[in-house]
């Protein structure tokens, strides 16, 4: 059993040749020009990123080329396993669509490494078309409104967010000292677009012509300050 054993783990099955290995990154290569269109259509806009839509071409390439390598050995393919797990990956993904992306040219370069073609194009088609689909589902940002002002601003600065926003404005955190007072109001960026529509100002500019107000600030998710 154990010399069974060692003969599996050592044995390396399906070696490919240079046309194989040629035609895997061909197809890599293919469906990944497939990923990046899908990525750059998807997230057209501020949070489009040309270094981000290129690595996932790079991941799909560097996927095939461990598959290539591991192929149908078990022994190196539990030694890549243990090689990847002491490496700690850090960079934060800002939009939860990216982690897909990421999964996507993972799969692909796995599919291509095996030469599972036809899943590969397959999957991508229907991923593609999904993603096209719901890739113009925005996520409604949330805003917070910042306004810093005396300590005799409360009411003037609550009353006029109501007037505004009426209900659909939500009073987060209120930070008051001898001389100052600080509100911060959690809001929708629709709701913000539709008072700057009906008020033909900006929201910041209502803000500050108050009396006693000294700062507005406008803050996204993104930490995008408008002031």
């Amino acid at each position: 059993m154990k010399a069974y054993l060692f003969e599996l783990l050592g044995s390396s099955l399906g070696a490919l040749s240079i046309q194989d290995i040629f035609l895997n990154f061909l197809i890599a290569v293919l469906l990944s020009v497939v990923i990046f269109v899908s990525y750059r259509l998807s997230h057209a806009g501020a949070v489009y990123s040309v270094s981000f839509n290129v690595t996932l071409v790079k991941i799909t390439l560097i996927t095939t080329l461990v598959m290539n390598v591991i192929g149908n050995n078990i022994a190196l393919s539990l030694g890549m396993v243990g090689a990847l797990s002491i490496i700690r990956y850090r960079t934060a993904i800002k939009d939860p669509r990216d982690s897909a992306y990421i999964f996507w040219c993972i799969a692909v370069g796995i599919c291509c490494g095996v030469q599972e073609y036809l899943i590969a194009a397959i999957g991508s088609g229907f991923i593609f078309i999904f993603m096209m689909i719901f890739g113009a589902v925005k996520s409604n940002n949330r805003l917070l409104l910042i306004v810093r002002g005396s300590g005799n601003t409360e009411e003037t600065v609550k009353g006029t967010v109501e007037k505004v926003f009426g209900k659909k404005a939500r009073l987060c955190v209120v930070n008051a000292a001898e001389d100052s007072t600080e509100f911060i109001y959690e809001l929708s960026r629709r709701d913000v677009e539709n008072a700057e529509k009906k008020e033909e100002n900006h929201i910041t500019s209502i803000m500050m012509k108050l009396e006693g107000v000294k700062t507005v600030s406008l803050v996204d998710q993104n930490d995008e300050i408008n002031q």
